[in-house]
């Protein structure tokens, strides 16, 4: 290490580097030595440790017991120049905290010569003291002394104004303190010996944000003068930004341009919203102009691709704000949107200008494209009360055509007061897309956002002309018939756009069209047939022909309607539109397009059966057409789970019909599931030897034993439980004979309950004649016969499980 200090100390004697790095240098190796001086005495203290412990024990236990068991030293947890700054840091806050309090508390207690005497004598020592510093190396020492000495100016000039001048307006005094100490701290800054403090710059460029903005608050001046002095206070840090290297002064120029010119954006925009004439809004507008000035210039020169690109975009909306805020002073109020339109995109020419850097270009269209956007999304609105206005209708089905194409769409909604000028920013944003953007990775998106805008306008114009009501649903009918046949194009996203668009206009001209019976029918024809033909070949398919089926089972009901036909009567003509669908999905086999059709089917059913629940037996009808529909699916072989379906549906198509004939008997509602239950698992064992008796024949006999079980319970007659003793006998019989588990189990259970009930009221009387001991007597008499036989018992018990475990 001593051979290293010497090396570095006769590079530095043969070489001379500036007074700075010479400095920094310095520093590294006294950091150096402190390092290497604390792993020595660490050092040390370890050797002593262990020397000690070898004079404690045997020379054997010494010799087992390796040197490096011995515990680390303590690690350092701060190093030296950490603790270094800390107490140099506190000293400084608490001498300046002094002095604070000295001027404020202990200035009273002496004359003026005193307090001048004093307050120089310590402001210039405290200001010279870095320099004798800074020769001695200690660096971080002088910074501290440094910044007390700052602090002491600025308290300097509060007891100033305090003693000698406490008539003068604070805020005029404040704006010419915050001059005067700018100047000083950067003359100070700048001075030779003192050049090498990294303190009283950035404090000086602080100190120079408050000068202007309070000069012009000391003078009263109006809120544009205010403004002004934040933005020209903005260009002078942007300016500092441009000339100043890298380091603590240009990020506090940064820090200010951004936050004092922040603030004088947000006042110059607010003045030019609130402005009440052409003056006011040309003031205004000039002091946008001039910090989109700033922030070009600062583009243009400053560093960073990023920051340029920011720049840049907030200088293009500046623009259009300031020549927009012009253009809306002496235009209507619902043109403002439009001014800024023109003016944004006028800025898209900029574009062009070669001579301008990539990053201002790229940062200019943004900014144009920014106000594009906005611009359409002003007239978002009118667009909905088109779209949705018209379903107001739905709860005024068939009140009579409306006298034009506005009154149509405006039911419950308001009128957008700016609708008359809204066409105007969809076609100039669609023309600006088709015709300024030339990139070929955007073109083709321009493209479809242009298409997406002129159908927009076309969309919203029959209600701004108020055409009639007949015209207006001719222009939706167009549209959505030229969005379908765009639909044939092969581009993907084309077929998207188009697809969506077709959807959107022909969901509108559904709604408008409710306000005419004749208008109903005929538009959810034309809908119906538009659809279905371009569902016959296209990619669209899948979403164009559930589009067809809803449009025909629209066209369904209200035809009914119109037929004055009761809502149940009706449900026949949608439920041919489910036959329909089930037909269409079997010749459409393994297309996209299949599973909508199905669901769009299976839905419509659903609608049809909701239809007619009113009215019993039209919903038997009902449900068994619609069994019959699933039955016909399930004969395709990849639905055959339907069939599950089916004989659900035509099981509640059965007990509808007997409800309907108010029919009590629970047999006449189970059998008709008992019987296709049986015959079902009949089949089943005749294919499969090996299933279960349980899975082929319980679910058939349960359905009728058990809720004829219940309701012989209940039954004071008896025919029931006879029918049912006799039936349960014959299910018993016919498991026993073929060995199957269910039918013995279940029949047996049954006759058993039904004999249970049949005796039981015999039994309670034979029970209620014989003596009290009676009952004890018998029952002794059982439990000595049962253990009499009971290994007998046991065998028959084994045996009985053996016949039933070898039952199916």
């Amino acid at each position: 290490m001593p051979y290293e200090v010497t090396r570095t100390t006769l590079r530095y004697m043969t070489h001379l580097p500036p007074p700075a790095e010479e400095l920094r240098l310095l520093d590294a190796e006294l950091w150096q030595l402190d390092a290497r001086r604390s792993q020595l005495l660490a050092r040390r203290a370890w050797l002593v440790a262990a020397l000690h412990r070898t004079q404690q024990p045997s020379p054997a236990q010494a010799s087992a017991q390796p040197p490096h068991t011995a515990p680390a030293p303590p690690r350092a947890e701060t190093a030296a120049p950490s603790v270094q700054n800390v107490l140099l840091v506190l000293g400084g806050v608490l001498l300046t905290l002094a002095a604070a309090v000295f001027t404020l508390v202990s200035w009273g207690h002496m004359g003026i010569a005193g307090r001048a005497l004093v307050l120089g004598a310590v402001t210039v020592a405290t200001l010279a003291a870095p320099v004798a510093l800074l020769k001695r190396g200690l660096r971080s020492t002088a910074e501290a002394v440094a910044g007390l000495g700052l602090a002491l100016t600025v308290l300097d000039a509060y007891a100033l104004h305090a003693a000698a001048l406490p008539g003068t307006d604070g805020t005029g005094y404040a704006a010419a303190a915050t001059a005067v100490l700018a100047a000083a701290w950067t003359a100070y800054g700048l001075l030779p010996a003192t050049s090498a403090l990294r303190l009283p710059l950035p404090c000086a460029l602080a100190a120079a944000q408050f000068p202007l903005l309070l000069g012009a608050l000391a003078a009263d001046a109006g809120p544009f003068v205010v403004t002004a002095a934040l933005l020209v206070t903005a260009g002078l840090d942007a300016v500092a930004v441009v000339l100043l290297p890298a380091g603590a002064v240009r990020v506090t120029a940064v820090v200010g341009a951004y936050g004092v010119g922040g603030w004088g954006v947000a006042g110059a925009g607010w003045l030019s919203l609130t402005a009440d004439g052409p003056v006011d809004a040309s003031r205004a507008g000039a002091l946008l102009l001039l910090a989109a000035a700033i922030a070009v210039g600062s583009a243009r020169r400053g560093p960073g691709v990023g920051h340029a690109l920011g720049l840049a975009i907030t200088a293009g909306l500046l623009v259009v704000g300031a020549l927009g805020g012009m253009a809306r002073s002496g235009l209507p109020s619902q043109w403002a949107v439009p001014a800024h339109l023109v003016v944004g995109i006028a800025l898209f020419a900029a574009v062009r200008v070669e001579r301008l850097p990539e990053a201002m270009r790229r940062g200019l269209a943004w900014a144009s494209g920014a106000v594009q956007a906005l611009a359409v999304l002003w007239t978002l609105p009118v667009v909905a009360v088109v779209l949705l206005g018209p379903a107001g209708w739905l709860g005024r089905v068939w009140s009579g055509a409306p006298s034009d194409a506005r009154a149509a769409v405006v039911v419950d909604a308001p009128w957008p007061p700016h609708a008359a000028v809204a066409p105007v920013v969809p076609v100039a944003v669609a023309a600006v897309l088709a015709l300024a953007v030339r990139a070929q990775a955007w073109r083709s998106r321009a493209r479809l956002g242009a298409v997406g805008l002129l159908w927009a306008t076309a969309l919203i114009l029959p209600a701004i002309l108020e055409i009639p009501y007949v015209a207006g649903m001719l222009v939706l009918g167009v549209l959505t018939a030229a969005a379908l046949y765009a639909c044939r194009i092969t581009s993907s996203a084309a077929q998207v756009t188009a697809l969506v668009l077709a959807l959107v206009t022909a969901a509108g001209l559904t709604l408008v069209c409710l306000a005419s019976q004749s208008a109903t029918l005929v538009v959810m024809s034309v809908l119906t047939v538009l659809f279905g033909a371009v569902s016959w070949r296209s990619d669209v398919s899948p979403f164009t022909a559930p589009a067809a089926l809803v449009s025909a089972a629209a066209l369904a009901s209200a035809s009914g309607a119109a037929a004055d036909w009761p809502a149940s009567r009706t449900a026949l003509p949608v439920l041919a539109v489910t036959a329909a669908a089930a037909l269409l999905a079997a010749r459409l086999g393994a297309s996209r397009a299949t599973v909508p059709v199905e669901s769009v089917g299976a839905a419509l059913g659903l609608f049809a059966v909701g239809l007619a629940v009113t009215d019993p037996p039209m919903l038997a009808l009902v449900l068994a057409l619609c069994g019959v529909i699933a039955a016909g699916t399930a004969l395709r072989a990849e639905r055959r789970p339907v069939g599950y379906a089916a004989t659900a549906l035509f099981v509640l198509a059965a007990w509808v019909r007997l409800a309907a004939w108010d029919v009590g008997t629970p047999e006449a509602y189970t059998l008709p599931v008992t019987v296709p239950a049986l015959l079902v698992g009949a089949l089943r064992r005749r294919r499969d030897p090996q299933a279960s008796s349980w899975t082929a024949y319980g679910p058939g006999l349960a359905a009728t034993l058990l809720p004829s079980l219940a309701a012989a319970w209940a039954d004071p007659q008896w025919t029931r439980p006879l029918l049912l003793g006799g039936a349960a006998l014959l299910v018993t019989l016919l498991g026993a004979r073929h060995h199957l588990r269910a039918p013995l189990v279940l029949g047996g259970s049954v006759l058993t309950l039904v004999a249970l009930h049949e005796l039981a009221p015999y039994v309670v009387q034979v029970t209620g004649a014989l003596p009290r001991w009676a009952p004890p007597a018998l029952a002794g008499l059982l439990l000595l016969a049962l253990g009499a036989t009971y290994e007998q018992r046991i065998r028959d018990v084994r045996r009985m499980r053996e016949v039933l475990g070898r039952m199916n």
